[in-house]
């Protein structure tokens, strides 16, 4: 391993320039005789000392024909006309002649005699190394990369043109100065280790990364560095071989690379993140998440309350009515404290960046924020200040549309990120509000169809508190799917027939939406006007087969239920439907046995009745499928279990309802439920 060397070490070692060229000394006195001759003359010429001492040089080194051109450049030199230099044929001990470069001067001893020292070398070895310097310092001046050499102490020492356009600073404000003070600017003290590491093993550094910025550029700009210890002929440590180049362009490519593959990632990951389920609140609050913090740093979601149902149309000055539906930051900060809580509906000025961004149809951006910005932005004095006070620098609103209309603004934050909102982000995040704002408008009319649909069926559903029939004690119940998209078409109805006998009717419609309501109401309302013509059970139920046919693809189930308090007697009937839970006091509770007929709909096959009797204190559990079918049990597990629960102590009918309903319906139920408990009384 080689060493760095100290001056007494540099005095006595070998290997140096002059050894490469292998310069030989002579001297001569006036007369052209040979005084002195040194070892490296011994190595070229051939000659030993005791042959050369003394005699005429140009007898022992010239050939005849050429000593007279000898003889008048000695004469010239010594007169004092200047050195002499040039390449010169010289014969050698061995007899073969080779060219020789030559610089002669003359030199004066104190006693004024005058002497010739001629200093020589192979002119093939002096070409040689004049072309390799040459090469070299053409390629240093002419290289499009940045080249450098510093000193043992890391101060640089040669400094080539790329490096000072790439480094922004001339050579001779390099030389003298190590990397630290040639740019302050830039974190190179990992570097600098890196170079004395090099130095110290002699192992090269290869493309060292390093980002930055220059004082000339305001640019962010990469370089790749490499680092290679340089030695002399002896090996000795003389310094340090720097190269770099400025990788700036396929380092922003790749950034651009990286981005675009981040942009497609975060798209993908908001088709599957956004639009979840139909619920307005969750698709906002999900729409939200997915931008922080990879777009923002805080995000909300407001939509028109125009664009949503019941609400009031936009105002005529360029304001408009807005409903906070969601918000999310990236960590606790005051800003959040300065939106509008959720659910509330807040009139916003024209002058609101996120007015403008939601009347306008088109993205705001504000790269850097101001503090007359921030007035632009918050509802308030105070909401800026909370703004300022988290170091919000950089806005963006983006307008929620689908299918050519504005539901909403998608308003962007940053504070802790430092880069500013830029295109690329306005594109993104118009993607991303463009996305979610289809997911938004399905749920939004989504929510107009659920709410018609419930209207529809509650309208069409008996009123909750209706007075109890003769004989009878009545609750019911009717609870719409919570998973599903729409809500069923489920119905119960307690019809009075004459002889103050009661029907008791559950069915429900297959399908959903607001057509299976409409088809419920009209199923509903046909019972109740052939109740009138009869009351049979079994009747019922084939007149109402045929009028199901008669709607065309309808489908319903469907369990009737004809009870005489004067006699107790009950008789049902069953299309295709669950059968009722009988509970009696003292017994265990179990479905009453019934001869299931077939759907209505189908047609062409009978609807057997069964009778019993019903006992003070029975009582006759109705319900649609919703109560008791999930996809994960056995439906005689499920109505194992709804029988355990009314095997439970003596409760009130409308206890029992509750009870029946929280533990047997299930948060992603995909079906509604109708329930209708009938208790015997005196």
């Amino acid at each position: 391993m080689a060493r760095r060397l100290g001056p007494a070490d540099a005095a006595m070692a070998a290997g140096g320039l002059l050894d490469v060229l292998g310069v030989a000394a002579v001297v001569l006195d006036d007369h052209g005789r040979i005084t002195l001759w040194s070892p490296p003359a011994e190595d070229l010429f051939g000659y030993t000392c005791e042959e050369a001492l003394g005699r005429e040089a140009s007898r022992l080194l010239v050939e005849e024909g050429r000593r007279a051109q000898v003889h008048q450049a000695f004469e010239q030199v010594m007169a004092g006309g200047g050195t002499w230099a040039g390449a010169f044929p010289v014969q050698h001990k061995d007899g073969r002649t080779m060219l020789v470069e030559f610089r002669n001067t003359r030199l004066q001893a104190a006693s004024g005699t005058l002497y010739a020292l001629g200093l020589a070398s192979p002119r093939e070895t002096v070409r040689r190394l004049e072309r390799d310097l040459a090469l070299a310092a053409r390629i240093v001046d002419q290289a499009p990369i940045g080249l450098a050499v510093l000193d043992e102490d890391l101060r640089y020492v040669m400094v080539n043109p790329a490096l000072e356009k790439i480094n922004g600073l001339p050579a001779a404000e390099h030389r003298g100065r190590t990397p630290h003070e040639v740019l302050p600017h830039l974190d190179v003290g990992a570097i600098e280790d890196r170079m004395r590491q090099v130095l110290a093993t002699g192992r090269p550094v290869l493309d060292e990364f390093a980002v930055g910025r220059v004082p000339h550029d305001d640019r962010t700009h990469a370089w790749s560095s490499s680092f290679y210890r340089l030695e002399d002929q002896a090996h000795r440590v003389i310094g340090l071989a720097v190269s770099v180049i400025d990788i700036t362009e396929p380092y922003e490519q790749s950034v651009a690379a990286a981005r675009a593959r981040r942009r497609l990632s975060l798209i993908a990951d908001a088709s599957i993140r956004v639009g979840t389920t139909l619920d307005l609140p969750t698709t906002a609050r999900e729409l939200a998440e997915v931008t922080v913090p990879e777009v923002a740093d805080i995000a909300a979601v407001d939509l028109l309350d125009a664009a949503l149902p019941g609400a009031t149309t936009r105002a005529d000055d360029g304001s408009a009515q807005f409903r906070a539906m969601a918000i999310k930051a990236a960590d606790s900060t005051p800003a959040t404290d300065a939106a509008d809580p959720i659910g509330e509906v807040t009139r916003y000025h024209p002058h609101r960046l996120v007015t403008q961004a939601a009347v306008g149809g088109r993205p705001v951006l504000v790269p850097r924020v101001t503090a007359a910005d921030l007035t632009r932005i918050a509802r308030d004095e105070n909401a800026a200040r909370l703004l300022a006070e988290a170091g919000v620098h950089s806005y963006l609103a983006v307008p929620l549309i689908a299918r050519g209309r504005v539901l909403g603004a998608l308003d962007l934050k940053r504070t802790r990120t430092p880069a500013p909102f830029d295109q690329d982000d306005v594109l993104l995040a118009s993607e991303l509000a463009a996305r979610a704002a289809v997911a938004i408008d399905n749920a939004r009319w989504y929510q107009h169809q659920r709410q018609a649909t419930l209207a529809l069926q509650r309208h069409l559903l008996p009123p909750r508190h209706a007075p109890d029939p003769p004989g009878l004690s009545i609750a019911h119940r009717y609870q719409p799917a919570s998973a599903t998209d729409e809500t069923g078409g489920d119905w119960f109805d307690v019809i009075p027939v004459d002889g103050g006998r009661t029907l008791l009717v559950v069915g429900d419609v297959m399908g959903s939406g607001i057509t299976a309501a409409a088809t419920m109401g009209q199923l509903r309302t046909t019972i109740r006007a052939l109740a009138r013509l009869t009351s049979d059970p079994a009747d019922l139920l084939t007149h109402l087969d045929a009028v199901t046919r008669d709607l065309g693809d309808a489908m319903a189930t469907s369990v009737i239920a004809l009870y005489d308090p004067a006699t107790g007697r009950c008789r049902l009937a069953c299309a295709g439907h669950p059968p009722p839970v009988l509970a009696r006091p003292g017994h265990a509770p179990h479905p009453v046995r019934l001869d299931p007929g077939p759907p209505l709909g189908v047609g062409g096959l009978p609807f057997p009745a069964r009778d019993l009797t019903l006992r003070t204190g029975d009582d006759l559990v109705l319900y649609t499928d919703g109560l008791v079918e999930v996809r994960d049990q056995d439906i005689d597990q499920r109505l194992q279990t709804l029988t355990d629960l009314l095997a439970g102590p003596r409760r009130p009918l409308e206890d029992t309802c509750d009870l029946l309903l929280s533990a047997l319906r299930r948060p992603d139920n995909q079906d509604d439920v109708a329930l209708l408990i009938a208790r015997a009384v005196p």
